[in-house]
């Protein structure tokens, strides 16, 4: 679609806002209505001529603007020049419902192709209602807030807890754990502190942070995911690439032995009428009408009957794409798993499991943390009661203490443990080996010992092994791409009997995982997250959960 068209059209709303389609359509029923009238005589020939005529001004004036604008910037003969010869041609003939019609099925293909664009495009766009519009800046002993776009490398913002960051940046001061999920997809929140850099879109779950800006807005870590996912869609389907070929070929041919049957009579002394005649009918008769039209309408219908299946595919080349997929690519974090970390077990050292759960569901009460939000949902299922926790306070990157009973505990990391001296030699083999397994560990303990242990992890939805066997079958080759430490990684893959893992990624680097599985043939891509984004649009075809 020309750019032209772009900007005379609306990226909001239903198919009413989209201008060729929107045309097309009344274009439509405005010549079935003529026909029908007329075909009962309650019309005159004039008359009915006549909204012929608006038909094929209201449906064919986006494309006919296009095909014009390309002929003479471009001097390209393309599918909409003889569209709109052979309307003049059936025109000429008084063959006006020929004419209308014409117009009217290639403005729906037209009008479809660029409907199915904008509604991608937008969603696209809304990926950056991830951050936030506004943000907090300060100046000297006052705050204020501004439009996150006015930001400028330098500024020092304050980000809140439960906040998101708008723009990319270093902490200058504060310490906390940021959810970086929506961007790397790691699926635990990483701690960070003066020095550290931070990402658009990430939230911030702790403490407050005064941050300065590295990075301005229209060039942060999200609007760079952005532009990769933009630069992505510009791919096309074979299909679609062969019909621009078959247009740029066929056109010009077709209207050049119409123009040979046109001079014919000069050259030869024929009847020029027969010949003008026969020139006139070849350009009806060859329109592509039929062919331009039948690949986005089957697409539509494709597109339409997988969204009653509750898939959304956003574009028939995509559609196209998943004949051939030779490879897939899952994300691990919201795709393999839940990408909501649960307790998976509890062991007892010096006290039972339901106090360990108590004291530790009293610590973690309070607590916007994904791990606290899973030992607090625990305790809700076994039904346990929540111990009551007093003198609260987060130790930065290592875990949480609180009173509880006039008894201080502790609720932290096995290092955190071992750098204050204590003794876990005991249960270090339980540790190391629920770590290898791609579990969190954290230790419930007093001023004395430790209690228990935790371990959390990430659970692997209950379908991906039976989905993976039966893509394995079917001769495809399964990759894990994730943003998580290669441990977790590597148990996750061998649990699913996955061929092939990466680990540690960030966003541009699933992008060049993709481009690399793509070099061993057509590559599916599956991910739920923002990070995931880049990659799933640099696939052959890319399918986002949730």
């Amino acid at each position: 679609m020309s750019q032209e068209m772009m900007q005379n059209s609306h990226a909001e709303g239903s198919w009413i806002q989209y201008p060729p389609l929107r045309n097309a359509l009344l274009a439509a029923v405005l010549s079935l209505l003529t026909f029908i009238f007329h075909s009962f005589g309650l019309l005159s020939d004039i008359l009915s001529t006549s909204f012929f005529i608006v038909a094929i001004i209201l449906g064919g004036y986006y494309w006919i603007y296009e095909g014009i604008e390309n002929f003479i910037e471009s001097y390209e003969v393309d599918i909409s020049i003889l569209m709109l010869a052979a309307t003049f041609g059936a025109a000429y003939l008084r063959m006006w419902d020929e004419a209308a019609a014409l117009v009217v099925l290639y403005g729906a293909a037209e009008g479809i192709e660029e409907y199915t664009f904008k509604k991608t495009r937008r969603a696209i766009r809304s990926l950056l209602d991830l951050a936030p519009k506004e943000a907090r800046v300060l100046k000297g002993d006052k705050t204020e807030i501004i439009e996150a776009k006015e930001l400028k490398v330098g500024d020092i913002f304050l980000v809140l807890p439960g906040e998101s960051i708008p723009t990319d940046g270093v902490i200058v001061n504060g310490a906390s754990s940021l959810d970086e999920s929506p961007v790397t997809g790691e699926s635990v929140p990483v701690d960070k502190q003066s020095g550290d850099k931070v990402f658009s879109a990430t939230i911030n779950t702790q403490a407050p942070l005064q941050i300065k800006v590295t990075t301005e807005f229209t060039n942060n870590t999200l609007s760079r995911i952005i532009n990769l996912v933009e630069n992505a869609q510009e791919q096309k389907g074979r299909a679609q690439e062969w019909m621009e070929r078959f247009g740029k070929r066929y056109s010009p041919i077709v209207l050049l032995v119409a123009l040979l049957f046109l001079l014919y009579p000069f050259v030869s002394g024929a009847d020029s009428a027969y010949w003008i005649e026969k020139a006139v009918i070849l350009l009806v008769a060859a329109a592509p009408c039929a062919l331009v039209i039948s690949l986005p309408i089957a697409m539509a219908a494709g597109i339409s009957g997988s969204a009653k299946q509750g898939i959304l595919i956003k574009g028939g080349a995509h559609l196209e794409h998943l004949g051939i997929i030779k490879n897939i690519a899952l994300d691990k974090t919201g795709t393999l798993t839940y990408g909501k970390p649960k307790v998976t077990q509890i062991v007892p050292l010096s006290m039972d499991e339901d106090e360990i759960i108590s004291i530790a569901a009293g610590l973690e009460h309070y607590s916007t943390h994904p791990l606290a939000r899973a030992v607090n949902e625990y305790a809700l299922e076994k039904g346990v009661s929540v111990a009551d926790a007093e003198d609260i306070q987060t130790m930065f990157g290592s875990g949480i203490q609180g009173t509880i009973n006039n008894k201080l505990y502790f609720l932290a990391s096995p290092q955190y443990f071992q750098e204050q001296g204590f003794n876990l030699q005991d249960s270090l083999e339980q540790i190391t080996q629920a770590q290898s397994e791609g579990k969190t560990v954290v230790v419930l303990g007093d001023e004395v010992k430790p209690l228990g242990l935790i371990a959390i992890e990430d659970k692997i939805r209950e379908n991906a092994a039976n989905t993976i066997e039966k893509l394995h079958k079917m001769g495809i080759k399964i990759t894990m791409l994730t943003g998580d430490n290669k441990n977790t990684a590597e148990h996750v893959a061998k649990l699913l009997n996955i061929d092939n893992v990466f680990s540690n990624l960030k966003p541009d680097d699933k992008v060049d995982a993709i481009k690399t599985l793509m070099k061993d043939g057509p590559t599916l891509m599956v991910g739920d997250g923002v990070n995931d984004a880049p990659a799933l649009a640099t696939a052959t075809c890319g399918v986002a959960m949730g």
